[in-house]
């Protein structure tokens, strides 16, 4: 079931990730958007701009991500785009330092400034109640397992761990659980843009070698994180059951 799940997710991404990369390679598309408001257009027509930035281009993508994630933007997009617009190295680079400070701020927001209303937002929820439990006694295992397999949507999680006794610290280190599926996330982006190019007089000649070291590469990915997810919900599953 849970393999099952995971692999929806990723097609589902996949489709995402070609829909973006079709987009950015067609700028008569972006020019008839709607323009009522709507997130994920901002996004798409914002990693455009992004892309057109050259080498300051970073630092703007992950402003970006920081203000999606406090916004309680769709993350998704912006992590797909990384991959078309940066590729896989430095497009899950950029993901991992902009969701990690965008959690972070969200995280001390929670804290701090909104904690009734994420109290509120939360309020019943039995798997925050067993997860908000294990914090108190392992924090930085259960914020790490926590974001190797989510159990929450990843804009709230992170304001609903604001109101619970984790340190900003391990909170912080908690974050490196992002990584398998970042990478996974912005491999999908990556692939996606080179399906939108080909044709393109920027794709290159030697496909076939090329084309069998990414599907290798992808499928890889897509195995170990899924190999992953499944190991971390059955440790937090355990982690929160005896705490």
């Amino acid at each position: 079931m849970i393999y099952s799940h995971y692999f929806k997710k990723v097609i589902l991404f996949t489709f995402l990730a070609i829909n973006i990369a079709f987009i950015f390679n067609n700028d008569t598309a972006l020019a008839q958007a709607s323009t009522t408001f709507n997130p994920q257009a901002i996004l798409r027509d914002a990693l455009q701009w992004i892309d057109s930035l050259g080498s300051i281009g970073a630092i703007a993508f992950i402003a970006l991500y920081i203000i999606a994630t406090v916004a309680f933007l769709p993350g998704s997009i912006l992590t797909l785009g990384a991959g078309v617009v940066f590729g896989v190295v430095w497009g899950s680079l950029y993901v991992f330092i902009g969701a990690t400070l965008g959690a972070t701020a969200a995280f001390l927001v929670g804290r701090y400034l909104a904690r009734g209303w994420v109290a509120n937002k939360i309020a019943g929820n039995q798997k925050f109640v067993a997860i908000d439990n294990g914090v108190g006694k392992a924090g930085l295992k259960i914020i790490l397992l926590t974001r190797l397999s989510p159990v929450f949507p990843f804009n709230l999680l992170n304001y609903a761990f604001g109101i619970t006794g984790v340190s900003l610290q391990d909170y912080f280190i908690g974050s490196l659980g992002m990584i398998p599926g970042t990478i996974m996330y912005v491999y999908i982006g990556s692939l996606a843009g080179n399906l939108a190019r080909i044709g393109s007089e920027t794709q290159p000649t030697n496909l076939t070698i090329q084309w069998a070291i990414r599907i290798i590469g992808f499928i890889a990915t897509v195995a170990v994180t899924i190999y992953v997810t499944r190991i971390a919900r059955k440790a937090l599953e355990e982690e929160v059951s005896n705490n």
